[in-house]
C-alpha cells in the first residue's frame, strides 16, 4: 500500500476532534433532535452532525478517497481508500445519558482496513491501529488477553434487531454452559477495542455493518488476537459476521458462534 505520510495521524486527530464534537451534543441531550424506529435504531442530529464534519475534513484533506458512512450516501474515489465512519456508535446509550459511547473511523484499501481509530471521549481514551505496525490507547501499546479458558474472562456480546434472536441467544446459552460469562454495553465498537486492549477475552456478533466493526477487527489483529477472516470484496458495503478472541480461546469462541450462527 503506498500510504500518505501523514494517513495515521490524520485520522487520529480528526477522530479526537469529532468526538469533542458529539461531546458537545451530548452535554446538551436536551437540544437534540432524535429519530427512532425502536430501541436500536435511533439517529439524531449529533450523528449527522458529526458524520457531515468528517466527511468534510476528509474530503479536503484525500479528495480523490471515497467514504462510507453511517448516516449519508457513499461518495465514490478514485485512489483505492475507502473512509468509513461511524459518527456515534452506541447511539442508544448517548441519546439516554450513558457514556459508553464512541466516534469511529477506518480507511481501507481496496476493502483490507489499513487503520482503524476509535475515541471515547466520555473516558477520554482513544484506541488506534495501522497495519503491521501495532495496536495502542493514548499512546500506549495493548495486547489481547492471555486467558487460558472462557471462565477466566467475559466475552462481548452483540445483538441487532435486523437479525432473528435466536442465535445469540443460543451463543449466550452454549457460553454459560462452558463456564464462560457474557458482556454487552451496547457499543460493539468499543466492545471491540476492550478486546484488543485485553478487557474482554473475546466478541461474537452475527452480523455487523462495516462501520461498526473493520476498525476494531484490525486492532484485534494488531494486539495479537485472532479474528474470522473479512471478505474484502464485500465487507465495506455489506458488513460481515464477527468472531474474535484471544489466542487460547479463539477456537471454543468460533465453535459457539459458527454452531449457533449456523455460519
Amino acid at each position: 500500500m503506498t500510504e500518505h505520510p501523514d494517513r495515521l495521524s490524520f485520522a487520529i486527530d480528526l477522530t479526537k476532534r469529532a468526538a469533542a464534537l458529539g461531546l458537545q451534543h451530548f452535554r446538551s441531550l436536551d437540544t437534540l433532535t432524535i429519530e427512532s424506529k425502536g430501541h436500536q435504531d435511533l439517529v439524531s442530529n449529533a450523528d449527522r452532525d458529526v458524520e457531515t464534519f468528517i466527511r468534510g475534513e476528509i474530503a479536503h484533506a484525500f479528495p480523490d478517497d471515497g467514504i462510507f458512512g453511517e448516516e449519508h450516501a457513499p461518495v465514490e474515489g478514485t485512489s483505492g481508500h475507502v473512509w468509513v465512519i461511524d459518527p456515534i456508535d452506541g447511539t442508544a446509550n448517548f441519546v439516554h445519558g450513558i457514556p459508553a459511547w464512541c466516534v469511529v473511523l477506518a480507511c481501507s484499501d481496496n476493502g483490507v482496513t489499513e487503520i482503524g481509530v476509535i475515541c471515547e471521549p466520555s473516558s477520554g481514551e482513544t484506541f488506534w491501529a495501522e497495519r503491521g505496525k501495532g495496536a495502542f490507547v493514548n499512546g500506549k501499546p495493548i495486547a489481547v488477553s492471555q486467558s487460558p479458558n472462557l471462565s477466566q474472562g467475559s466475552v462481548g456480546t452483540g445483538y441487532s434487531s435486523r437479525i432473528e434472536a435466536a442465535g445469540i441467544i443460543a451463543a449466550i446459552t452454549a457460553l454459560i454452559a462452558e463456564g464462560g460469562v457474557f458482556f454487552r454495553n451496547a457499543s460493539g465498537a468499543l466492545m471491540l477495542a476492550y478486546v484488543a486492549a485485553g478487557r474482554l477475552i473475546g466478541y461474537i456478533e452475527e452480523h455487523m455493518n462495516s462501520w461498526d466493526c473493520i476498525a476494531g477487527l484490525l486492532m484485534i489483529e494488531e494486539a495479537g488476537g485472532t479474528i474470522m477472516p473479512l471478505d474484502p470484496a464485500t465487507v465495506i458495503e455489506h458488513g460481515t459476521c464477527v468472531i474474535a478472541g484471544g489466542p487460547h480461546v479463539y477456537a471454543q469462541i468460533e465453535a459457539i458462534a459458527r454452531n449457533s450462527f449456523k455460519q
